[in-house]
């Protein structure tokens, strides 16, 4: 993690090393499948080649042999072919949504993220912030994926933040990262693989259950203190949720402490 970490932050905070990237091992990419839509890919500056170099200096750093070095693959990509094989069928429909705007369709409509942004500032009014996070984690649910669901709804998000009044929109688009996090607690393919882990396959259904409690008042939370963010602490909708999530959270911790000591005589016994 050291290494990864040491790496984005030269290759992108440093302008020389940067600008390098940005230009070597370009592959241009024009109008893909006939639609007009352009794509450049930046070998170099991607997050993959950020990780192979960290890979390859793990394996000097650790001394490993070839052995270690097939085995670790082995495993890595055992794990990640599944989540590779959602992300192959997840982004190109990520870029139909994106790119379906008045200048790739012929009737002149808008694209699908402003159309769905259009509704739900005229649906839910300056009370949006508070059901952003939702999206996010809706989005992480079907996808399996933060990235993928912020790349379905972050133009969504900010153009509702934009419909709403929000003086700064890019708060809601925070937002849905943080309800994007929030949903990889009951993504159908993170679930599967902690139960895989565990030893729980075919109580799926029973985990989702009981994280889909803890993902509500992480989605809650987030979004009343982005609306208070937005709008300001008083008399609305964000100040009143966050209370109730505070004062549900409390009750919590009361009851499993009030638990606790019910299924511990000897507690009982050495307060008194």
């Amino acid at each position: 993690m050291v290494v990864v970490a040491v790496l984005l932050l030269i290759t992108r905070n440093v302008p020389a090393i940067q600008e390098f990237l940005n230009v070597t091992a370009v592959i241009p990419i024009q109008n893909i499948f006939s639609t007009g839509i352009s794509q450049d890919m930046n070998l170099l500056y991607s997050p993959g080649a950020i990780f192979l170099v960290a890979c390859l200096t793990t394996y000097l750093l650790h001394r490993m042999g070839r052995r270690q070095i097939a085995s670790s693959w082995k495993v890595a990509s055992g794990q990640l072919a599944g989540a590779a094989f959602a992300l192959l069928c997840a982004l190109p429909l990520v870029r139909i949504f994106i790119n379906s705007g008045q200048g790739f369709n012929g009737a002149g409509l808008d694209s699908m993220p402003i159309t769905l942004a259009e509704a739900a500032a005229n649906a839910a009014g300056q009370g949006w912030p508070v059901l952003a996070p939702f999206i996010g984690a809706l989005g992480a649910f079907v996808a399996g994926s933060n990235t993928v669901s912020n790349m379905m709804f972050s133009l969504f998000q900010f153009s509702t933040g934009e419909g709403i009044g929000a003086s700064a929109p890019e708060t809601v688009v925070a937002l849905q990262a943080v309800g994007g996090a929030a949903g990889n607690m009951v993504a159908v393919h993170n679930v599967v693989a902690a139960s895989a882990t565990v030893g729980l396959l075919g109580r799926e259904g029973d985990l989702i259950r009981k994280t889909i409690v803890p993902m509500t008042y992480y989605c809650l939370a987030a979004g009343s203190i982005g609306y208070m963010w937005i709008f300001g602490i008083g008399l609305n909708v964000g100040t009143i949720v966050f209370l109730v999530v505070v004062a549900a959270l409390v009750l919590a911790a009361v009851r499993i402490t009030t638990k606790t000591d019910m299924d511990n005589p000897e507690l009982q016994l050495a307060k008194v």
